[in-house]
């Protein structure tokens, strides 16, 4: 058993997008458990998030994120909307803010 050290910049890139990816798929998860009690401001959030994942998510996981932001954003009762790029360390930190204000 070794330690694994992150010494590239394409290292520490790919570091980064798994840990964001993981985090927004588990907000994601955990707001499906609880459609029942969210509004539709904090769907088109979630829809909103799910768009931003577009950019940084490889192969069938990519495939599926429009589908989750235009479903969220359906529930949410708004057109759909751009996917926009968004650096890695700004999701992270929405993310986080997502997950205090939806309390899940």
């Amino acid at each position: 058993m070794g330690v694994h050290r992150i010494s590239s910049d394409a290292a520490r890139y790919y570091a980064l997008r798994e840990k964001v990816l993981g985090s927004a798929v588990s907000l994601l998860g955990k707001a499906s458990l609880n459609l029942e009690n969210l509004s539709k401001e904090e769907f088109e959030k979630l829809g909103d998030l799910a768009a931003k994942l577009l950019p940084h998510s490889p192969g069938y996981a990519g495939k599926l994120i429009p589908i989750i932001a235009r479903l969220l954003w359906k529930l949410a009762g708004v057109k759909e909307k751009e996917f926009a790029f968004v650096e890695l360390s700004e999701l992270e930190t929405e993310i986080e803010k997502l997950k205090e204000d939806l309390k899940i």
